[in-house]
């Protein structure tokens, strides 16, 4: 049985829900969901970023920060949808962002550029059950008739076809959203969004409801408000550092926070962050709400502004490397997680649907497998590690970020990376190399081979898509 905190107590976890019980005894959920946010970002994680994010160290103090959370991809949609329904971005053929296409030596593999309905998203599920069901922000899971409100939600300001604040004045007001009003000229994105999701907090009517915050923040483009801007440029002339730049493949990589406009998009999303979780404690719901923090990938390092280090990680968004999908993650369940702590056991974002189900009573109602698994015996016992899973990984694209098709595979500390157009091979022991510094596929060829046939025959399972040789490239001249 689980403690109570402040008198309340969450659902025993795996426990079936009485179908007489009343709706309101189930906890509520509250998702938010980073964009482009890297791993060394924000504080919990890294006492040294040059960033301040003081709300996410306070959700960290509420709850448990996952020290080893991965995104099923290195990029946006894949991620996202593998949060909406616990299933991997190569079963849903859903591999790639939102709808991109590049190609070179290999033809990427197809795949498709919506969130298909008949798949039941965790809206779906618990709208099911009673909930209230709200979403604010960046969605990018496909074309009209695909949005948040087409899926599950009930309310949706902000949720399109866009993976960025493309439209209007972009990060500020008018905006140029089809599903969000404009505010005053220069109303700040991440508040307007944050305020919304208090909103509807706020409006609690005894229903327990769902509520995700899904930010634009910190994809490009680049801007954040003045002063905050000119804070951290003053901050910028003190740093002492090396080098700024490394290379990865062709890429310049970005070794050093630094960046005064990144750094005020930082802080002004986690100001948001500050917003719901005031408006959580002001409706006298802390007790009852379940508060997950993730982001969708790594953070932005080796492109479009490099603006962000990663840095132990290696590399960023768009690579299978640490940097591209390991993801900061606090999970806070009152009653379930102790606060303060920490976990080291590898989880996914396939993991977060069957994890909110069952913290909520709810079964799956699904009969089509799940990928995901429910890391609840985690959240209860952070010393005591999940039983040993295997995680995946399938992008064959070729990534904005430099990235190419490549697969990975993760068997306890133990990571390979397969690179399709060459059939390279790299193997990493992350307990001691989480940089991936050092690569040991040439001293151990029977354990490359063991995770390699294991890789192939997940995809296989799951009849995965892979790309294909392209008939008319024609590879550079060596100068």
């Amino acid at each position: 049985m689980i403690a109570s905190v402040g008198g309340a107590a969450l659902p025993s976890p795996g426990a079936s829900k009485d179908p007489t019980t009343a709706a309101s005894d189930r906890p509520n959920v509250v998702l938010i969901v980073a964009d482009d946010l890297g791993w060394a970002d924000i504080s919990p994680n890294n006492p040294e970023t040059f960033y301040e994010t003081p709300n996410l160290q306070r959700l960290a103090g509420r709850g448990m920060r996952f020290t080893q959370a991965y995104a099923a991809a290195p990029v946006c949609s894949p991620t996202r949808a593998s949060l909406m329904t616990g299933r991997h971005p190569a079963r849903l053929r859903t591999t790639d962002y939102f709808c991109g296409q590049r190609a070179a030596a290999l033809l990427p593999a197809e795949y498709q550029c919506a969130l298909p309905l008949e798949e039941t998203t965790i809206a779906e599920r618990l709208l099911d059950e009673g909930y209230r069901t709200f979403f604010a922000g960046k969605w990018h899971l496909g074309p009209e008739g695909f949005w948040p409100e087409d899926q599950g939600f009930q309310e949706n300001r902000g949720g399109w076809t866009r993976g960025g604040p493309y439209g209007g004045d972009k990060y500020f007001s008018p905006y140029g959203n089809p599903r969000l009003d404009d505010g005053p000229p220069g109303e700040h994105l991440p508040d307007r969004l944050a305020k919304e999701t208090a909103r509807f907090i706020e409006a609690e009517d005894g229903a327990p409801f769902l509520a995700v915050l899904s930010f634009y923040s910190v994809h490009t483009p680049l801007m954040g408000p003045k002063e905050l801007v000119a804070k951290y440029r003053e901050r910028k002339k003190d740093l002492e550092h090396g080098p700024i730049w490394g290379r990865e493949g062709d890429r310049k990589v970005r070794l050093v926070q630094e960046h005064a406009v990144y750094a005020s998009m930082v802080e002004s999303m986690d100001a948001a962050v500050g917003v719901v979780l005031d408006s959580i404690d002001a409706a006298g719901l802390a007790d009852r709400t379940i508060i997950i923090f993730f982001s969708d990938n790594g953070g932005l390092s080796t492109s479009e502004g490099h603006p962000t280090s990663n840095l132990p990680l290696r590399a960023g968004k768009g690579w299978l490397y640490e940097g591209g999908i390991r993801e900061p993650c606090i999970v806070a369940a009152p009653g379930v997680t102790f606060p303060g702590t920490e976990c080291g056991s590898p989880i996914s974002s396939n993991d977060f649907l069957p994890t909110v189900l069952e913290l909520c009573g709810v079964a799956s109602a699904d009969s089509r497998p799940l990928d995901g698994r429910s890391f609840v015996p985690s959240l209860m016992a952070p010393d005591e590690a999940l039983e040993p899973r295997t995680l995946h990984w399938h992008y064959p694209h070729y990534g904005n970020q430099g990235g190419a098709p490549s697969g990975a595979i993760r068997s306890g500390d133990l990571k390979l990376i397969e690179w399709f157009e060459d059939d390279r091979v790299e193997l990493f022991d992350l307990a001691v190399d989480p940089g991936e510094t050092m690569d040991l596929a040439a001293d151990r060829p029977d354990t490359v081979a063991r995770l390699r046939a294991s890789l192939a025959g997940w995809r296989l399972g799951i009849d995965a898509e892979m790309p294909r040789s392209n008939p008319d490239f024609e590879p550079k001249a060596a100068p």
